[in-house]
């Protein structure tokens, strides 16, 4: 899940959720979150086409995306009662959706 996504639904801005993530480094290897390339997110734009324009309404730093760990992750450095309900809702869904994808072999 991109980064904008996930500070949509803990109820915090994309920078501070990403400062977060920074000064806690070391919890979140590259298995459990990368960054976009250049080209990727060129490719994200081309398929979004609600953009508004206008000064400051687009990102300066391609977005982080986080693994299912990685979001497990977020819970330990986002302290807040909404971040800890979020995490238990997001996990639910991977579970779900593991489950439907075996019932579907």
């Amino acid at each position: 899940m991109l980064d904008s996504d996930l500070a949509v639904l803990y109820g915090v801005e994309t920078k501070r959720l990403n400062e977060q993530v920074r000064r806690n480094i070391d919890r979140f290897p590259a298995d459990f979150m990368f960054q976009l390339k250049d080209q990727e997110v060129a490719g994200l734009r081309s398929q979004i086409a609600t953009l508004s324009g206008g000064h400051g309404t687009h990102r300066k730093y391609t977005p982080f995306v986080f693994t299912e760990q990685g979001i497990a992750m977020l819970s330990s450095v986002l302290k807040s009662e909404r971040a800890v309900q979020v995490n238990i809702a997001i996990m639910r869904a991977f579970v779900q959706m593991r489950e439907l994808a075996a019932s579907n072999r």
